[in-house]
């Protein structure tokens, strides 16, 4: 009998369970199936909290509609009664002391039409005719394999970018857009850009792609993002699952490789799958020929808190469901969710719940890392206060520390990965690396890069 160890409780760890069970089940095989994961609940970055009338997600929010592989996985799991949509309205920039919306026909601040771009406040008069270059300059060297920052300046202008663009990308990919790969955030723009000639014209021939059902992009269940992991550890019957032991070290075995456990047991294993943090990846295998690529590989940090309030959420401005820091806000927060308005199953009775985000990349984040939970919240209370002129104390609130755990995407990103699944496949057979530390880091991407990796084991069973 073959067996298989999943390191890591994820999203990814489970879609590869999930995945694998489902092929031995159908070829009816003789394996053994063993997910371990060193947290006594599974979910990694997925964890919801229940917090009076308040559903907190303390990790990621929610998952991208318009990726392909979702729908049809919610329908396999039976949780589409259950699915919850986010509700539409505008996004802002905070800059020069105010809210100023970004235009709603527009991808990550990117112009999905020329109106798009007439209609914004955030860009001068010349800074939106400079992107009118992006209409008749050819792209004649950029490839997947460039910054995502360049290529935007290249076609529609610094100012475009600076003011509109970079605080909402940067943003979703935790890093500065010049150091971020166009193949791993919006591949799609370059294809755009050559089929088009226009990156604009390119999103408004598609618009309908990224303007689903009422323009909700988002979704989420009733019961917050934790029912789809719970879900699938429910379906995984066939699987041996560990929770609250971790890995010590992987060793090689006469044929196959000895997983040793911090509670002194050992496993014999003839596939692994490491889905876990790539510093942790790193650790287990003790392999200094790995090294170099491992440590290419950059993680950003994050702090978010919560606030909670007993005061309606109408107290917001009409239509808004959040704002981004621009370059010119006094803010120390990056950023701003209006739960409690962007997901109405948040708040049992409508009261305001935000979320305040606090990155790497800002100048304060040293400080604010050194700080106690009680002194962030009173930062975030500032913030609000200084954003939306609301202040009074919280009901509740739910502070989440991120440290080095919120993977990067550099330009040298994609060539580094390359390296290192070459090496591993020859110096370690059957050993696979998953999860977001190497091929995306929205919750769709995760679930196939599961399933990819059952696949490929499959093809050996």
């Amino acid at each position: 009998m073959k067996t298989v160890v999943v390191v890591g409780g994820g999203i990814t760890g489970l879609s590869t369970m999930y995945y694998l069970q489902k092929t031995v089940k159908a070829r009816n095989l003789s394996v053994r199936l063993i997910l371990i994961e060193g947290n006594e609940e599974l979910g990694g970055k997925i964890r919801t909290v229940l917090n009076g009338p308040f559903k907190i997600e303390a990790g990621a929010d929610s998952i991208v509609a318009r990726k392909q592989n979702i729908k049809p996985f919610i329908k396999e799991l039976n949780l589409e009664d259950q699915v919850v949509y986010n509700a539409t309205g505008k996004s802002f920039i905070h800059t020069d002391g105010m809210l100023k919306g970004i235009p709603e026909d527009a991808l990550f601040g990117i112009p999905m039409s020329l109106e798009s771009l007439a209609k914004s406040d955030l860009v001068s008069a010349q800074g939106k005719v400079d992107a009118l270059k992006d209409f008749y300059t050819k792209n004649e060297t950029f490839t997947k394999n460039d910054s995502i920052g360049l290529f935007l300046e290249s076609f529609l202008g610094k100012e475009l970018v600076q003011k509109q663009i970079s605080p909402v990308l940067s943003g979703v990919y935790s890093g500065k857009l010049n150091e971020l790969t166009i193949a791993k955030t919006l591949p799609e723009m370059l294809d755009y850009k050559n089929e088009y000639g226009s990156i604009i014209r390119g999103l408004s021939e598609n618009m309908q792609k990224y303007q689903s059902k009422g323009n909700k992009k988002f979704l989420s269940f009733k019961n917050g993002l934790s029912t789809l992991v719970d879900r699938i550890e429910e379906s995984l019957d066939l699987v041996e699952i560990s929770k609250g032991v971790s890995v010590d070290k992987i060793g090689v075995g006469d044929e196959g490789y000895i997983i040793s456990l911090a509670n002194g047991e050992t496993l014999e294993t003839d596939f692994i799958v490491l889905s876990t943090p790539h510093t942790v990846a790193q650790k287990l295998l003790g392999d200094r020929e790995l090294d170099e690529d491992f440590d290419g590989l950059i993680n950003s940090s994050m702090i978010s808190v919560y606030l909670g309030f007993d005061i309606p959420d109408s107290m917001l401005p009409k239509d808004g469901t959040g704002f981004i820091a621009g370059d010119n806000s006094d803010l120390i927060c990056n950023a701003c969710t209006w739960t409690s308005r962007k997901w109405k199953h948040t708040s049992e009775n409508s009261q305001l719940l935000v979320r305040l985000f606090y990155k790497s990349s800002s100048p304060d984040y040293e400080r604010l890392r050194s700080l106690t939970n009680q002194e962030l919240i009173q930062v975030a209370l500032r913030d609000i206060k200084n954003s939306l002129s609301i202040s009074g104390n919280p009901v509740t609130s739910e502070v989440t520390k991120w440290h080095e755990n919120m993977p990067n995407y550099h330009i040298k990103h994609p060539q580094i990965v390359q390296s290192l699944e070459e090496k591993i496949s020859e110096n370690y057979p059957n050993v696979l690396l998953a999860g977001c530390s190497y091929n995306g880091v929205g919750i769709p991407d995760c679930i196939a890069d599961g399933e990819k990796k059952a696949q490929e084991i499959c093809l050996k069973l």
